[in-house]
């Protein structure tokens, strides 16, 4: 190898090595006496809003990190200024089992997710919630070390079930549940408290309309329409009001040779997180053939719902061609507002229907307040297009992208919910919730930092020592 060739490698080596940091070992996070970690990354995130964020979502993409070859009982993420945990008492140790944790210095661990999209074995992102005040800047630190011990609540989940002779993918936080019953539209069931009941729902086949009273109940009608959200094309720049959609081809029930063809599978389930995977194959408009993944998130603490839209396929015949989503108009609906990037359709004295016919008692109830919303993020430059067809309904037309994807958020209320349970707080979350989401946590700095002293931590509990220890 000649000179040039000599420098050039260390050039790269030293352009695209992280960058390492010798620190003190004063102000390190331990835990139990035996996780004593010797490798962090420092991380620095700015809340840009001039306005307080609780639980707010915080997403780190792996290509991201100065370091990424860990696993997820290799990485302890901590809140330094929160105060650390005591060591438990005998009673909780037996009660809770050796992985509870155990006394915590120079601060606390917050749960976190390593979630693998696109399902190869390598985590893709780091996601985790945290609070911050108006215009923060604060640090949080990443140790990495294996740590097997943290037992937490799930707050979210996700499942694909055999319900009323299909498959049917839902997803829930203790605020919400969402299922596609129909493959490309989102049906909603709403809640009167805090809790997770969709595991109840799939396993017990119970339709949400004859849930008992703590259960909450379905209170959408989705049927031909978008429901609480769907995704369209607008193929035909003459006809501004007319959607193509993958359920309603005109190979619509000539079987799944001919026919869109749908694909689901869970990606993550909880505990802060829960994602499902909506494949859609073989969608062909007549006026073009396409291909897509949705992922659908579901976030501890929110009344709302994400979702990712990736073309995988996109052959139109008009290069005019541009994406779509929407919500149907809410049954029997009084009122709508749209504003930059959202629109909600609000509903009073609304007659909650069981919508099969043969049930002898379809009126459920009469709610005194229910709405439903839709949010595209600025950056696709959405436009309101308001739909007759598919029984009415409220849509955004979004320019075509580069990489082929966008975003959209859903999210719903009602008079017995427990937030946002008015018209006017509903719309209040609704602005408040397009303004965050339009402007995530930025992630300023990610610093890998080692101990001076190099100690090594030690690996208890692992796959070859157990007994041993025992």
């Amino acid at each position: 190898m000649n000179v040039l060739k000599i420098t050039l490698v260390l050039s790269m080596i030293y352009v695209f090595s992280p960058k390492i940091v010798c620190a003190d070992q004063n102000g390190w996070y331990a835990e139990g006496g035996n996780y004593i970690p010797t490798t962090r990354i420092k991380v620095t995130l700015t809340n840009t809003l001039d306005i307080d964020r609780e639980n707010c979502p915080v997403v780190i993409e792996r290509q991201q990190f100065p370091f990424f070859n860990f696993s997820p009982r290799e990485i302890v993420v901590v809140d330094p200024n929160l105060p650390p945990r005591p060591e438990p008492t005998e009673q909780e140790k037996l009660l809770f089992g050796g992985h509870l944790p155990r006394e915590e210095t120079n601060g606390r661990y917050i749960h976190y997710q390593l979630d693998d999209l696109d399902r190869d074995g390598m985590w893709d992102e780091l996601f985790f919630m945290t609070d911050f005040k108006s215009g923060e800047t604060k640090t949080i630190y990443l140790y990495i070390g294996y740590n097997n011990r943290g037992l937490y609540p799930h707050k979210t989940f996700a499942a694909i079930g055999d319900y009323a002779r299909h498959p049917v993918p839902m997803w829930e936080s203790e605020y919400m549940t969402w299922k596609l019953f129909y493959p490309t539209d989102v049906d909603i069931q709403v809640k009167r408290k805090l809790m997770l009941n969709g595991y109840y729902s799939l396993t017990m086949n119970m339709s949400g309309y004859h849930f008992s009273y703590d259960k909450g109940a379905d209170i959408m009608t989705v049927s031909t329409t978008f429901g609480g959200g769907g995704i369209c094309m607008f193929e035909h720049p003459a006809k501004p009001d007319s959607v193509s959609r993958p359920l309603f081809s005109p190979y619509r029930k000539t079987g799944p040779l001919y026919d869109t063809r749908f694909v689901f599978d869970v990606v993550a389930s909880g505990p802060l997180r829960s994602i499902v995977r909506a494949h859609t194959r073989n969608w062909r408009s007549g006026a073009g053939e396409y291909e897509l993944e949705q992922y659908y998130y579901a976030y501890a603490d929110k009344n709302y719902s994400t979702c990712t839209v990736k073309y995988l396929k996109y052959f139109p015949e008009n290069d005019r061609t541009s994406f779509g989503c929407g919500i149907r108009k809410i049954m029997q609906e009084d009122e709508f507002f749209t504003g930059e990037g959202y629109v909600i359709s609000n509903s009073y004295d609304m007659e909650v229907i069981d919508p099969n016919p043969e049930t002898i008692d379809r009126s459920r109830m009469i709610l005194d307040f229910a709405g439903i919303a839709l949010i595209v993020k600025d950056k696709y430059k959405p436009e309101y297009q308001a739909i007759t067809s598919f029984q009415g309904n409220h849509t955004f037309r979004i320019p075509c992208t580069e990489d082929l994807t966008y975003e959209y958020l859903i999210t719903a209320a009602w008079s017995q919910g427990p937030i946002a349970n008015t018209p006017e707080s509903f719309k209040e979350y609704v602005v408040t919730t397009a303004l965050e989401y339009n402007n995530p946590v930025v992630v300023e700095t990610l610093e890998l930092q080692k101990k001076k002293d190099g100690y090594k931590p030690i690996e208890y509990w692992g796959w070859d020592d157990v007994h041993i220890l025992r």
